[in-house]
């Protein structure tokens, strides 16, 4: 296949931009309802189900915050908001054994909360 000797100057020319910036966000490990998160600010996640409304706000139990190159361990504060209550998709388990006449057909929905991180500190 021929290949455009332009296209391929522009896309090395992006690859040499991209790794001579260097990229130092901030980001924290946390844990909500039981599971774990890595979270940047402005980040809405999915977790199972927070008691509170919407518009209430989460303070998660920070395992890690990273800010580039200093990480600091069981520091730190991570504020949320719920934003939404909702249920996830459908998962269906069927049960058969064969020869028997059993079938069972169960459905479940997962109750989840839709939480937006507001900050790290």
């Amino acid at each position: 296949m021929w290949k455009n000797p332009e296209n391929i100057l522009i896309i090395e020319w992006k690859c040499l931009l991209l790794q001579s910036k260097k990229i130092i966000t901030m980001f924290a490990i946390v844990d909500i309802a039981g599971q774990q998160f890595k979270v940047v600010q402005d980040q809405t996640l999915f977790v199972h189900r927070l008691a509170g409304n919407a518009g209430d706000s989460v303070n998660a139990k920070v395992l890690m915050v990273a800010d580039g190159g200093n990480i600091t361990l069981n520091s730190g504060t991570v504020t949320g908001e719920i934003v939404e209550h909702l249920q996830g998709d459908k998962v269906i388990t069927f049960h058969k054994k064969r020869r028997k006449g059993y079938e069972k057909k169960i459905g479940h929905r997962q109750q989840l909360t839709k939480v937006k991180i507001n900050s790290i500190a």
